[in-house]
């Protein structure tokens, strides 16, 4: 029973880790491959995706659990900065607090797939399951 639930808690660290990988790759494709700039609020967003790769990547192969409570507060973190990153881009209010004064304005949209997918919702929606990953771990590692 006992490998039975730690099999179970890393799928749920593995399922974290595949998500902040590929969040990371398309950032890279997006910018490296596309050409697009990132404006200062992508920075903010891939400086705490991109070490999650590793602190997840890590966490799975070692079935390290309590590697949570440093990816929990980053992903956390990175889901306010998408939410409000996707606000700049779709409300027209929020455009006018204007975090990026240099480059590339935070409300520019180099993609808008069926309306409303944009670059910051992707990163949202990364954020979001690697919490929900995470926290379902942690429900499950407190039922024990």
């Amino acid at each position: 029973m006992k490998q039975e639930n730690n099999n179970s808690h890393q799928i749920y660290l593995y399922v974290a880790w595949l998500v902040a990988l590929v969040a990371t790759l398309g950032s890279l494709y997006f910018s490296e491959i596309r050409g697009f700039i990132p404006c200062d609020l992508c920075w903010y967003q891939r400086i705490l995706m991109y070490p999650l790769v590793l602190i997840l990547g890590i966490a799975t192969f070692q079935n390290d659990v309590s590697a949570k409570k440093f990816a929990l507060p980053m992903a956390v973190i990175g889901w306010f900065i998408s939410t409000y990153h996707y606000l700049v881009q779709k409300v027209p209010g929020f455009a006018e607090i204007k975090p990026c004064v240099n480059g590339v304005p935070c409300n520019a949209q180099y993609i808008n797939w069926l309306g409303f997918i944009t670059i910051p919702f992707l990163a949202w929606t990364a954020f979001t399951m690697i919490i929900i990953s995470l926290t379902v771990l942690t429900i499950k590692q407190r039922k024990q």
